[in-house]
């Protein structure tokens, strides 16, 4: 089945005539989308606008050719959907839970018990299916919210800060997830955390204060850094002047003295050692490239 999301020109500007998003363009098929920038950027608004929730105020979004704005009903019918802020009713259990959305999104009654139990199962909620929710905690529930954005086997799976509140375990097991999944859908996971999609990404998009600064494989970003991250190791009385003005990647405690990774333009010494960046590394000179850090 076809599988291809596509946005020309997009924009969204609110009320008042400030701008949250400026001027996205970007075609994708099935694989996994990550989309990275800091808190205010325009991600949310952005994955508001793709699922439909929000209407674009200038450009375009189709899916499969079909403009989701005349043809919402197109994208919907395979869109899974988890927001940022995602609500459960406490009184009943995971199961119920995921029956009853299971109904809203039209599934055949027939279909539903084996795709509640196929969907607890996938997030690790097995166990917990016949819990009330109020007793959850918040990174249960946050499985629980991905299992619903899963019921309807979509086409296209919008995640919005899915692991805010998962321990390390249940964060890999969600990438292990993310991964196979994105074999034949396409997957658009927006976070400000880049190990959350550094292993599972096939395609990286960058935003900065509302626009796209970056649009392509890691592999390409982490090759346009090269040459701007530094190590240099000074004495702890040193650390505050070696920091100023600089943005700093890590920090080590070593035998006399700070270990510090920064990310800069130029040599910020004649001591300085050029790295190799990492994706952090990377994304940190995009933005500070940018002006936003």
């Amino acid at each position: 089945m076809a599988c291809q999301l596509a946005a020309e020109g997009v924009g969204y500007r609110y009320r008042g005539g400030q701008d949250a998003v400026v001027g996205i363009d970007f075609a994708m098929g099935a694989g996994v989308l990550g989309l990275l920038g800091p808190n205010g950027a325009g991600k949310s608004t952005l994955m508001r606008v793709l699922s439909t929730l929000t209407r674009a105020t200038t450009g375009r979004v189709s899916w499969n050719g079909a403009d989701i704005a005349r043809q919402p009903d197109a994208l919907r019918r395979e869109l899974g959907y988890l927001p940022q802020d995602f609500g459960v009713y406490p009184s009943l259990t995971a199961r119920e839970f995921l029956q009853y959305l299971a109904a809203v999104k039209g599934l055949h009654s027939r279909e539903v018990g084996e795709r509640v139990v196929d969907c607890l199962a996938k997030v690790g909620l097995s166990d917990a299916a016949d819990r009330r929710l109020g007793d959850f905690s918040g990174g249960m529930r946050q499985r629980v919210g991905i299992a619903q954005a899963l019921i309807n086997q979509p086409r296209l799976l919008i995640v919005d800060e899915p692991t805010v509140g998962l321990d390390p375990e249940e964060r890999m097991r969600f990438r292990h997830l993310i991964s196979d999944l994105a074999a034949d859908r396409l997957v658009i996971l927006s976070t400000h955390i880049v190990s959350d999609i550094e292993a599972s990404a096939t395609t990286l998009a960058v935003m900065s204060k509302g626009r796209l600064l970056y649009f392509g494989p890691s592999a390409t970003l982490l090759l346009q850094a090269r040459g701007h991250v530094w190590e240099r190791t000074v004495t702890e009385s040193a650390v505050p002047a070696a920091r100023a003005g600089r943005v700093i990647s890590n920090s080590l405690r070593v035998e006399g003295g700070m270990k510090l990774r920064i990310v800069a333009s130029e040599s910020p010494s004649d001591d300085a050692i050029l790295c190799v960046p990492d994706l952090d590394e990377a994304y940190l000179w995009l933005l500070a490239r940018d002006g936003a850090r």
